[in-house]
């Protein structure tokens, strides 16, 4: 050993050695390092929301905010009280002040009312819905008409029958406090229609307009509509009237170009049933076209694809194919494309009915005009309403709930949609429903992409009036990103 120290070479080495086995250690002993978990978005209630009525003038107005579901996915609920108001644009009266939750208020609304808007605060703001329906038994504008009171954004999209075809209006309105410079593009069967009267159209807070598309575009058979705002939101709809004894409704906002868009809420009952289908792209593409049926999903014979040229719409008629059976389409493409449907009633005189591509309802729905109860306002014949719900990628189940106007709201009903399958379901109004109710869908944890839509129909000695209203989005939940506290938010 002594030898061993004198030797340099031989201390250098025993220094290695135990700095090696002190290293050794100290990893044998380290402690396991913690995995950071990203933040995860938290979902929280919805506090405020707003949304236009574009023109409730001589029809029915129904608002309601649903009660909350307790559907084991968590949350933040909204806390403390809440209110909804109910007023006409330009400082028009207030129609009325809600706070009652699950309770669905419903008034005639008389002829030239200005737009009106709802906006809903605290627990009056989760899930907060609106609509409005118009019927006409006689004249050039006969029929049931009906939209989903719009919320603003930056860009809408629309299709349906062109100037050509139908005298068709676009509604834009600005509830909020800064001024929207608005911009309209149309997509003919011809292509892009290039307008400058479609551009630069600057909407003032508290300002509304109707603009007739023939003064943008007075060519189109049919045609898309991207409304957009450079600056500032506005809430834009479509109306279209086809003409006596051919139906009037609202055209449904769509869903933005996708490569695969649903279409659904088609009616089981007979009539014409017409295909839109719109790439705004620069390049042509084929649709492949598949109907989601009572009893399966399936190409349809002979109409698998239509060809849709770049930048322009075209038609295919399916009347043959999915006329008189409820369900919905799924189109898949290459390129983003746009789609929608026209459905019409039966008779002498028929009316027509639009439905649009939509997202799935993963957060829930509501349809504040579920239907007429027993002691309807308007007069006329006996109403009938049906929820055409479909599950195109997996199997799902959805609670179904009515909230009548009058009493408590039902309790909820179960609905078991196997895969690849639709399922039409007539709703009734519960017993005290008063003059209508409104409908609450919420799919249960674990299911299936669930999308679509409410079918309103009356029986006439001319032919059957219908309206639809595919199901959109509860403005029930928002997610927002996790917070923690952090010094350097306050330091220099």
């Amino acid at each position: 050993m002594k030898a061993l120290i004198e030797n340099r070479f031989g201390l250098l080495t025993l220094v290695l050695v135990a700095l090696g086995a002190l290293y050794g250690v100290a990893f044998v002993s380290r402690p396991a390092p913690v995995q950071e978990k990203p933040a995860q978005k938290v979902r929280a209630a919805v506090e405020s929301v707003s949304m236009v009525c574009p023109d409730p003038g001589g029809g029915r107005l129904n608002v309601v905010t649903p009660p909350v579901e307790q559907t084991g996915q968590g949350g933040q609920s909204a806390q403390g009280g809440g209110a909804a108001t109910v007023a006409q644009m330009k400082g028009g009266k207030p129609l009325a002040t809600l706070d009652r939750v699950g309770g669905l208020w419903r008034q005639d609304v008389p002829l030239r009312t200005r737009p009106v808007t709802v906006a809903g605060m605290g627990t009056m703001a989760a899930g907060l819905e609106a609509a409005q329906t118009t019927r006409v038994a006689s004249g050039a504008q006969r029929g049931l008409s009906g939209v989903r009171c719009v919320e603003p954004g930056a860009e809408a999209w629309f299709i349906g029958p062109g100037p050509a075809a139908a005298d068709v209006t676009l509604h834009v309105a600005n509830a909020d406090v800064a001024p929207a410079d608005v911009a309209v593009m149309i997509y003919a069967g011809e292509g892009p229609v290039l307008s400058d009267r479609g551009n630069g159209m600057v909407i003032k807070p508290g300002e509304y307009r109707e603009v007739k598309l023939r003064d943008l575009a007075p060519s189109p058979l049919v045609m898309a509509v991207q409304v957009t705002t450079d600056g500032g939101r506005v809430a834009a709809a479509i109306r279209a009237s086809l003409g006596e004894g051919k139906g009037v409704d609202w055209l449904p906002v769509a869903t933005p170009p996708s490569t695969r868009v649903v279409v659904p809420g088609l009616p089981g009952s007979a009539g014409q049933r017409e295909l839109y289908v719109a790439t705004p792209g620069e390049r042509d593409t084929v649709v492949q076209v598949k109907a989601v049926l009572k009893d399966g999903s399936y190409a349809l014979k002979n109409k698998e694809t239509v060809e849709v040229p770049a930048g322009s719409t075209t038609t295919l008629d399916l009347t043959t194919g999915v006329g008189g059976q409820a369900g919905a389409l799924v189109l898949t493409s290459d390129e983003p494309i746009v789609a929608g449907m026209r459905m019409t009633g039966t008779g002498s005189r028929q009316d027509a009915a639009f439905t649009a591509g939509a997202a799935p309802i993963d957060l829930g729905s509501v349809v504040a005009d579920g239907g007429p109860g027993k002691k309807s306002a308007k007069g006329g014949g006996k109403q009938e309403s049906r929820l055409v719900l479909s599950a195109p990628f997996g199997a799902a189940t959805v609670r179904v709930r009515i909230l009548p106007q009058d009493g408590a709201p039902a309790a909820p009903v179960e609905v078991r949609l196997p895969a690849a399958r639709s399922k039409e379901i007539k709703l009734k109004a519960p017993a005290g429903a008063g003059s209508g109710f409104a409908v609450h869908i919420v799919p249960v944890p674990g299911s299936g992409p669930v999308y679509g839509g409410r079918v309103l129909s009356e029986e006439t000695g001319e032919g059957v009036l219908l309206t639809a209203q595919p199901l959109a989005q509860a403005r029930t939940w928002a997610l927002v990103p996790a917070t923690s506290e952090w010094p350097g938010v306050v330091l220099p």
